[in-house]
């Protein structure tokens, strides 16, 4: 299991290569241009190579990918707990209009008018929704995933990426993160476990990784083992996901090779032919058979036939 970590230490001293005595590290120069931001990369990139000993590193790809990944899902991540704000506020906002300020009475007239001091239907309609969102699957956050107490997950077909909160100035060293094939804990040393449970599905520990974001966010990044299949929930025993809400995001498709991509849209048309209570492709197909079939064979009785 490689593990990335921020390189927050106390000292706060980055690692370069000795150099001679003649020689003197030149100062960073470079102006950030928000239309070409990979010539931006490639000038840093240029000048860690020229400073330092990263890029002989045997496993340097593998690290600035991760790298890069960490703040992908980190940007989402932030995206998410935005959108849950703004929901949130919303919700709140129609709670105060709803509701009456503590310590007042509701007149009788106004009660009567209410049906005698029954509740309306729309608001047993909106109770039965809350029930019914916890006890059952719920709705994906915008990332495929839940925003739970906890934690928060987002998932593609490949990846499960979880974010959990922990004290701000929080150090790497404090953390503690065991990726097991169908096992995760998630903590901080000397106190209880935050996650500590039976991953949905087997994942690949090898290419799983962690990171400690901004000292306050310890990010796991999770590789399925079967990247064909959406996840229920992170850990098992939390809440569900609806997995017929899931919306894959099409840009990812054309990173696909050509026969995973096939089964991946196959998968995503099915998916909605079923929530519309359509036949999927393979019903279909087996539909047409038997019409073609039948057509060829006018004298068999077909009245009983059915379709598995």
């Amino acid at each position: 299991m490689a593990i990335l970590s921020d390189y927050e230490e106390e000292d706060h001293k980055p690692k370069t290569r000795p150099s001679s005595s003649s020689a003197t590290t030149k100062p960073f120069n470079a102006v950030f241009d928000p239309s070409n931001p990979l010539r931006f990369l490639e000038t840093a990139f240029e000048f860690v190579a020229r400073e330092s000993d990263l890029f002989r590193s045997e496993s340097v790809i593998k690290d600035v990918n991760a790298l890069v990944r960490s703040v992908k899902d980190k940007v989402e991540s932030e995206e998410s707990r935005k959108k849950a704000k703004v929901e949130s506020s919303g919700e709140a906002e129609k709670k105060v209009k709803v509701e009456p300020a503590v310590g007042t009475s509701t007149p009788a007239a106004a009660v009567k008018q209410e049906g005698k001091g029954e509740p309306k239907k729309e608001d047993l309609k909106m109770t039965d929704a809350k029930e019914d969102e916890k006890n059952g699957p719920r709705a994906p956050n915008k990332g495929n995933g839940l925003d739970l107490e906890k934690y928060s997950w987002v998932q593609s077909l490949p990846e499960v990426t979880i974010n959990v909160p922990v004290p701000s100035g929080t150090k790497s060293r404090s953390v503690v993160c065991e990726i097991k094939k169908n096992h995760l804990k998630v903590g901080l040393k000397g106190l209880p476990p935050i996650i500590d449970g039976e991953l949905y599905k087997p994942v690949k520990p090898d290419d799983c990784y962690w990171s400690l974001e901004d000292q306050k966010t310890v990010s796991v990044l999770l590789t399925k083992q079967d990247q064909m299949e959406w996840w229920k929930c992170a850990v098992k025993g939390d809440p569900e996901v609806d997995t017929q809400k899931v919306e894959p995001e099409n840009s990812k498709l054309s990173d696909l090779d050509p026969e995973t991509r096939s089964t991946v849209e196959k998968m995503m048309f099915d998916q909605r032919r079923k929530s519309m209570g359509l036949p999927t492709s393979d019903e279909m197909q087996k539909q047409e058979m038997l019409k073609k079939f039948m057509a060829e064979h006018p004298e068999m009785d077909f009245s009983r036939a059915k379709i598995s």
